[in-house]
């Protein structure tokens, strides 16, 4: 079983929470006149049996400050998020994905997608669904990288064969494809309703709750978010046929961008060969691309190693109340209620709680054994948000 905190060393974690100012680890309060987005993949959310009371009350008392939070890596077993939900409190509900990720009756690792929001503030409406291409685009993808197909295939077709018939005793490995043709595991998007003040006209939205591809290959991770942003910007584009015409990206997108000079105009410019078909009015905004105006020139990270930014809020909007990418290095920030973005930095937070010392003082045994107990009690990922001021009149 993987190591957990003990009671003793939970107690100094939510006394340095209570006793320090929570801004300093990015712990977002809630704020009246304004709504919180966050997203957070908690590390294989499965059996309620799997984590402790007390990393159950403060991932409740996290996760509660959210008006919507989208909810990555839940496994088959539903019993930790019901855990989760009931702990953050009866204003609260949830909306999940069936499993994805894997072929019913057949191993592997499948994955749930989930919303869990706050009912005072956000409503859901009628639509929620996977993102799936049909099988005419399928095909129309094979038969343009036919010969790649071939080459990628190499001898799995011949080995496939063997194992049916016996010859093997062990299924072989699928051969990684050099183009897209699926996700790995299909985003999942819910259609939801943000109320302001009498009169207003609310935000609508379609929230899309992502966890793309990590693997050894980059080209790989980039094949799956190229192809998720191409089918988010043909949908704002087609605002007449989308169920919402504005679009939120939610999710653990396994972006490498651990040297943003460099990460930052490779994503730029693939954007914006897009956007420059959408013409006048449409938006797409990534926050967590731009450093934050107070982070002294640094972006956020947000995995537990705090060397990636593979999380992300996107915005891809027609609202003008929504804030656009000029936004990130002007307004974000300077009202109380919003709009604004960061991360909660749980992993200061534990260093400094356990160690009185900075994250990044610590030796590499201090780090390593540090680590080795969050990303399996708590997560391997930072939680993520973003504040908007509540639609006014």
């Amino acid at each position: 079983m993987a190591k957990q905190f003990t009671p003793a060393e939970w107690q100094k974690v939510q006394t340095r929470m209570l006793d320090a100012d929570q801004a300093r680890y990015g712990l977002p309060a809630r704020q009246e006149g304004s709504v919180l987005l966050g997203s957070f993949n908690i590390r294989k959310l499965g059996s309620a049996a799997g984590r402790s009371d007390e990393t159950w009350a403060f991932l409740a008392d996290v996760c509660r400050r959210f008006d919507l939070l989208a909810v990555q890596e839940i496994m088959d077993d539903l019993s930790g998020l019901r855990e989760l939900k009931e702990r953050m409190g009866p204003e609260f509900a949830l909306v999940v994905s069936d499993q994805t990720g894997v072929f019913p009756g057949e191993r592997g690792l499948g994955e749930r997608l989930g919303f869990i929001y706050r009912w005072d503030t956000v409503e859901r409406m009628e639509m929620a669904s996977d993102i799936t291409y049909d099988r005419t685009k399928l095909l129309d993808s094979i038969a343009r990288n036919w010969d790649t197909l071939c080459e990628d295939m190499g001898e799995y077709p011949r080995d496939l064969a063997k194992y049916e018939n016996r010859e093997l005793s062990r299924k072989p490995k699928a051969p990684r494809l050099s183009f897209f043709l699926s996700f790995i595991r299909q985003p999942y998007c819910v259609a939801f309703r943000i109320v302001g003040s009498k009169g207003a006209k609310p935000y609508e939205f379609t929230a899309v709750n992502a966890h793309l591809l990590y693997g050894k290959s980059l080209t790989d991770r980039r094949l799956e978010f190229e192809a998720l942003i191409e089918w988010l910007m043909s949908r704002l584009e087609d605002d007449t046929e989308a169920y919402y015409p504005d679009f939120i990206l939610m999710g653990d997108l396994n972006l490498d961008y651990n040297d943003p000079a460099k990460d930052r105009l490779r994503i730029e410019r693939f954007i914006k060969s897009l956007d420059e078909k959408l013409g006048e009015g449409p938006s797409v905004n990534f926050p967590f691309l731009d450093p934050h105006p107070d982070k002294g020139g640094d972006v956020f990270r947000t995995n537990a190693r705090r060397n990636e930014t593979f999380d992300h809020i996107a915005l891809f909007i027609r609202d003008p109340r929504l804030p656009t990418y000029e936004a990130n290095t002007t307004i974000m920030g300077t009202q109380p209620e919003g709009p604004d973005y960061g991360v909660f930095d749980f992993v200061s937070l534990f260093s400094e709680a356990l160690h009185d010392l900075p994250y990044d003082s610590l030796s590499d045994d201090q780090g390593d054994a540090l680590f080795e107990k969050f990303e399996h009690d708590v997560s391997d990922h930072m939680p993520l948000w973003l504040r908007l001021p509540l639609p006014t009149a």
